[in-house]
């Protein structure tokens, strides 16, 4: 099988791999003991928790383990928002182009008295920092924008919004999922006071992820997840740290391997094997992280296609799909796509194993697909 959904998660690196099972068979201990095994798993965790401090320009007393960005972005939002500091600030903003996980999550604030002002992506799929700065009001709490949108690529201007957050006086969270390991982050520089990140979107393994909280000691944040006391008392239970470890290593490795990828080059060769192949097409979204593709192909049904191919490539489509409906996914919606455009939509995805070679079999595959009788 070509996989092209690197975005839903990305393949486990081999030395991820190897660093959790290493990890399962060394840190038996329960790193909260104080004996000399459960300090030794102890020490490991920390040694993560500096390494992911040192790419965001974080403190290591800052990074708070999860199990992923999902448990995070809950985290950051209902956590934060539980605070006396705010408890007369009852609105927030985010963007209808968000990872379903927020949008839920505003969901369940908006059923508990908060309101929430949903803003629309422009023409490029961005969200400016002047449309930000326009839905501020009196008694916003926090904005929560993604840093990279995890269907088009498009890379929103995080800094022009948390700088605007700063001047105001409100907190910024962002959903760094698919923008960490991949591009620079500074969390000052950006003034971010919020971010979340997942080990499988970088080649780790699923099931841990972390939160940058800014000064995560003195910030009143209520934990998601009650337990004993773990992770400075934000979130209980025992820390994984085969899981950790594997976030670790992916750390090590990632940004370097991503860095060198050829994944511009694979996009232009996407694109011209369709104009060589007739295949008419649309690129949703401006130019972002060339990892991601969003693809409009306009005399392809593309859910036929991906069904009848299932078993040779791994593809995204741009909907959310049950046995009854086809659905415009909310960022298509967003960006005022109707059912057909959302139906033959598709999103691609590349990781290190992607090659002209794959591009050539996809548009193949397409070309004898609008071409069969």
């Amino acid at each position: 099988m070509i996989y092209f959904d690197s975005a839903g998660s990305f393949p486990v690196l081999d030395e991820a791999r190897d660093a959790f099972i290493n990890s399962v068979s060394k840190y038996s201990a329960n790193p909260s003991s104080d004996h000399a095994a459960g300090v030794e798993a102890f020490e490991e965790i920390e040694k993560v928790r500096e390494l992911i401090a040192d790419m965001i320009g974080a403190s290591p007393s800052e990074i708070v383990f999860t199990s992923g960005a999902t448990e995070s972005n809950n985290l950051a939002l209902k956590g934060l928002l539980n605070s006396k500091l705010l408890e007369n600030k009852k609105h927030i903003i985010t963007s209808q182009a968000e990872h379903k996980c927020i949008l839920s999550i505003c969901g369940y604030l908006e059923t508990i008295g908060y309101s929430v002002t949903y803003l629309k992506p422009n023409a490029d799929g961005i969200i400016t920092a002047d449309e930000v700065i326009k839905a501020f009001r009196a008694d916003t709490a926090i904005v929560s924008i993604m840093h990279v949108n995890n269907e088009l690529g498009t890379i929103n201007p995080i800094a022009e919004i948390g700088e605007a957050c700063f001047e105001h006086n409100i907190y910024f969270h962002t959903d760094a999922a698919q923008s960490f390991a991949k591009l620079a982050i500074d969390v000052d520089g950006l003034n971010v006071d919020l971010l979340s990140l997942s080990a499988h979107k970088i080649g780790g393994i699923k099931g841990i992820g972390a939160l940058y909280i800014r000064e995560a000691r003195e910030l009143d944040i209520t934990p998601v997840i009650h337990g004993a006391g773990q992770e400075i008392g934000l979130r209980g239970g025992t820390v994984a740290t085969p899981l950790v470890a594997s976030l670790g290593k992916a750390c090590e490795i990632f940004p370097e391997r991503f860095k060198s990828a050829q994944f511009s080059k694979l996009r232009n060769k996407l694109t011209s094997e369709l104009v060589d192949k007739a295949i008419k097409y649309e690129v949703n979204g401006v130019s972002g992280l060339p990892q991601i593709v969003s693809l409009t192909l306009p005399e392809i049904d593309v859910m036929t296609f991906l069904l009848s191919h299932r078993e040779k490539f791994a593809l995204a489509q741009g909907s959310a799909c049950s046995s009854k409906d086809i659905e415009a996914s909310h960022v298509l919606k967003s960006l005022g796509f109707d059912r057909d455009k959302a139906e033959r939509t598709i999103r691609l995805s590349f990781d290190f194993s992607t090659s002209e070679n794959s591009i050539v079999e996809l548009v193949k595959a397409l070309h004898c697909f609008v071409n069969q009788d």
